[in-house]
């Protein structure tokens, strides 16, 4: 290679390795932005909830009916701890229905084992479409308890079906592997008692694995195995600055699956969940908003800190990495479906600040990301790079975001305290620490695979094997 070739090589790399910097700041310092506003949410929320009494929720006349909708698909392993959980939650007016949607796996001998189930024929409309039932059954023993049986037809399907046999005015869609806190529907409940204009609201979810159980609830312990640890942290930071700071600058656009709250007739009359989607959540909660929008009706979707929920997340690379793969094939799915609100005025903070924040953020930073690192090693190869620059680069990209990661630790430990014991918020600042050595980078690769993918149309689900009973 001559001289002139290798010196508009290095100039180039230069600015290239410049403009990711400036990326990288511009990026944590919105982070940080939204960690403010957060800090500021939390301390408000506190004040006004202080003197409220959640009880008084329980006898209400004007607390609506609830339906906890859990798509369950070969969930053997951990369907009667999680639906025992889900009976035992503090809500006047609840009926808890399980789709069972085709399990391979005896999911559908469990729970006619040991819920004493019942077939019957309630009224049933179908307004939106899923696979066929194979029969309806209710539980002797809990009569609010409903399990619907069907043929497969994904997560979306099944959510479809629960969906049509629904009789609560509010939905929660669930994972039926997930664990609720007693009181979190008395939490959840709370903005859709004080305002017209909610859609949807969503709560924070925690990482199971490493926990216990004492007296029915989970008693949080940070995992000392390395993936779960890790997204412990990393789940933490997720919610409580993330989406909590996107309650103020624009309204979120993700209720996790795992755990949200839905009004049932907006969901009806947009057509519930879509078939053709993995990103099936997101996509939902963007549909809703857009056509609250459009149509005038409610659109706010609202973050409540403090309803928890547990699930468990992945204990091995193979299924982690599938993990990541699918949500950012169906984060891709989902932006472009919606495209017209990217920088659209008409809808408002949606349009101009947060759906471009998840496309040149969330879509596109680990592609940044791997061109940074790329062209940061072949710049210090070829003295492009020197390495003050190269410190600067590891320093705002990464030493950044672990100061916020810390910072929402500590904000979780000032709100909450969930992790009581003092080597379990140590062993979480560990986890921060190590997050950023492989195991951030090995997220841009599986992220970038899901985006490959989805730009070669695959749209499968793939696995997520659960261990069961926390303690893991």
């Amino acid at each position: 290679m001559n001289l002139d070739v290798l010196s508009l090589l290095a100039h180039g790399l230069a600015r290239l390795e410049t403009a990711i910097l400036v990326y990288f700041l511009l990026v944590n310092s919105f982070y940080g932005l939204l960690l403010l506003v957060a800090a500021r949410q939390l301390w408000v929320y506190a004040m006004r909830t202080r003197s409220e009494a959640r009880w008084r929720v329980l006898g209400s006349e004007v607390t609506p009916r609830i339906t906890i909708l859990a798509p369950a698909f070969d969930e053997a392993n951990t369907i009667e701890r999680s639906l025992r959980t889900l009976l035992t939650l503090y809500y006047p007016s609840l009926e808890v229905l399980v789709v069972n949607d085709g399990s391979h796996d005896g999911t559908m001998a469990v729970l006619l084992a040991r819920f004493d189930l019942e077939q019957f024929q309630p009224l049933y409309e179908p307004r939106v479409t899923h696979q066929p039932l194979r029969a309806i059954y209710r539980s002797r023993s809990y009569p609010n308890l409903v399990v619907i049986d069907k043929e497969n037809g994904g997560k979306a399907d099944a959510l479809n079906a629960g969906l049509n046999a629904a009789t609560g005015e509010l939905v929660c869609a669930m994972d039926a592997d997930t664990v609720v806190e007693p009181d979190a529907m008395q939490r959840l409940v709370r903005p859709f008692l004080t305002s017209d204009d909610l859609v949807a609201a969503g709560g924070t979810i925690m990482v199971l694995n490493g926990t216990t159980m004492e007296g029915g609830r989970v008693v949080a312990r940070a995992s000392r195995r390395l993936l779960p640890g890790i997204q412990t942290a990393e789940y933490l930071r997720a919610f409580l600055f993330g989406r909590l700071g996107f309650n103020q600058l624009g309204g979120n656009l993700i209720v996790s699956g795992a755990f949200g709250l839905f009004r049932r007739e907006s969901m009806l009359a947009i057509g519930g969940y879509q078939h053709d989607t993995v990103g099936e959540d997101m996509e939902l909660v963007l549909r809703l908003r857009r056509t609250g929008v459009e149509r005038g009706g409610p659109s706010r979707v609202e973050f409540v800190p403090d309803p928890v929920a547990w699930t468990e997340v992945p204990a091995s690379l193979r299924v982690l990495g599938r993990q990541r793969d699918r949500w950012h094939r169906g984060l891709s799915d989902v932006l472009w479906r919606h495209r017209r609100l990217f920088f659209n005025p008409r809808y408002g903070l949606m349009g101009m600040l947060v759906f471009p924040y998840f496309v040149l953020v969330e879509l596109l930073a680990p592609l940044v990301e791997m061109l940074g690192l790329l062209g940061l090693a072949v710049g210090l190869a070829i003295g492009a790079v020197d390495g003050p620059f190269a410190a600067l680069f590891f320093l705002v990209a990464y030493g950044y975001g672990l100061i916020l990661t810390v910072l929402s630790l500590l904000l979780e430990g000032s709100a909450f305290g969930r992790y009581v014991r003092l080597p379990d918020r140590l062993l979480l600042l560990g986890w921060a620490l190590v997050e950023n050595l492989g195991y951030r980078q090995l997220t841009v690769i599986w992220r970038l695979v899901g985006l490959v993918k989805y730009l070669r149309g695959r749209r499968d689900w793939g696995r997520m094997e659960r261990i069961g009973p926390p303690g893991g």
